[in-house]
């Protein structure tokens, strides 16, 4: 038996950090999207737990230690699987990868193994974004992203998702925000994304790719997703979406999605 899994790339719609907490991590509010497409997993019975990660970005990844396998293990299951990652993301890109990565592997083993979901506590642990990106649905994410609502659906919504291919710490991002709280995130539309000025400060393609894409005919929204430097642009059909990525510079990662 093989079970197949997208994980589904994360979008920030809009990112409010609030304040730094005592504990070092800081208090965000978020409405959180998914595409259609993603990172893709495959995993079926073997005899001991095994991770082969393939696809254009899995250079440089490693198997011990990657998210995946704590997954795995954190289903409690004793049965092994072989595990396949095709890696279609980039790698700290601010739309989830290696958290998504987790909840796909979370729900395809829960799947093959016939073991229940393991508790909202243990998906924290393995990330912040994970227990989001188990539901891969709209929502609304408080504290440090874990504390999820039900807000109302995007689904269908066309997509292009643009990255000048240059890796950007969330680290280092959160490193340069200014401490100011702007206030609260009421909705999305109205929203925006506090880290960007940060990442634009490291990585000024952010700024360009956001004015361009704001210039795009068709596009409702442009930001940039998470702590960069993957930048979105929301579009009112799939022609203009796709009119705008066939225009993107070639030397940036692109994808056109719907969000789900």
């Amino acid at each position: 038996m093989i079970v197949r899994e997208t994980a589904f790339a994360k979008v920030n719609l809009a990112l409010h950090v609030r304040g730094r907490r005592a504990d070092g991590y800081h208090d965000l509010e978020t409405v959180f999207a998914f595409c259609e497409d993603g990172d893709l997993l495959e995993v079926e019975d073997a005899d001991r737990l095994s991770l082969t990660i393939e696809g254009p970005f899995s250079k440089g990844l490693e198997i011990e230690g990657n998210l995946v396998m704590k997954a795995a293990q954190a289903l409690g299951s004793e049965r092994g699987a072989a595990i396949r990652l095709t890696k279609n993301l980039p790698i700290a890109s601010g739309i989830g990868g290696g958290s998504a990565d987790a909840a796909a592997a979370l729900r395809s083993l829960s799947k093959l193994w016939q073991v229940p979901l393991p508790s909202l506590d243990v998906q924290r642990n393995l990330g912040a974004d994970v227990p989001a990106c188990v539901v891969s649905q709209t929502m609304r994410g408080e504290g440090v992203g874990e504390r999820l609502f039900a807000v109302p659906s995007v689904t269908g919504i066309p997509i292009l998702l643009v990255n000048p291919r240059i890796p950007l710490s969330t680290g280092a991002v959160f490193g340069r925000w200014d401490g100011t709280d702007r206030g609260a995130l009421t909705d999305w539309q109205t929203g925006r994304n506090d880290l960007e000025a940060a990442a634009r400060a490291i990585v000024p393609e952010i700024a360009a790719t956001i004015d361009w894409l704001v210039d795009r005919p068709g596009v409702t929204l442009a930001r940039m997703s998470g702590s960069g430097a993957t930048c979105f642009a929301l579009f009112e059909n799939t022609v203009a979406r796709d009119a705008a990525q066939a225009a993107v510079a070639p030397q940036y990662w692109t994808m056109a999605s719907n969000l789900r």
